[in-house]
């Protein structure tokens, strides 16, 4: 299942897909937590101002990273590492992109949440 979002990265259009398999699958990829990675980034990007951000090289290389597994998990034919996915694309801005993945992820959670709470208990 899932949710899945369209985003424009230099001029082409992009698939994400955030489910409750992306946890895992960051994990497994980067032995990372995506929970702890998305909230470092999110503290970092402030309100999207580059300016006024705390983005350093190790949060770029986490957006990357997040942006790969939520791009892969929407395309399985992707390349598998993010350096070749990155390839295809001239620079774009983390401060365009980062905020819409946030909102996915964060529309993912919900929806996880909700259904847990209409959920019936079960003995």
């Amino acid at each position: 299942m899932g949710i899945r979002k369209d985003i424009e990265i230099d001029g082409k259009m992009i698939a994400f897909k955030a489910s409750a398999a992306i946890p895992r699958i960051y994990r497994l990829k980067f032995q990372r937590d995506i929970y702890k990675d998305l909230s470092v980034l999110e503290k970092s990007i402030g309100d999207g101002d580059a300016k006024a951000s705390n983005l350093d090289m190790f949060s770029l290389e986490m957006f990357e990273n997040i942006a790969f597994i939520m791009a892969k998990h929407a395309d399985p034919t992707i390349p598998d590492t993010p350096e070749e996915w990155l390839d295809q694309f001239n620079t774009f801005s983390i401060y365009q992109i980062l905020p819409q993945l946030i909102e996915l992820w964060g529309l993912n959670v919900k929806t996880d949440v909700e259904a847990k709470k209409t959920s019936p208990n079960r003995a």
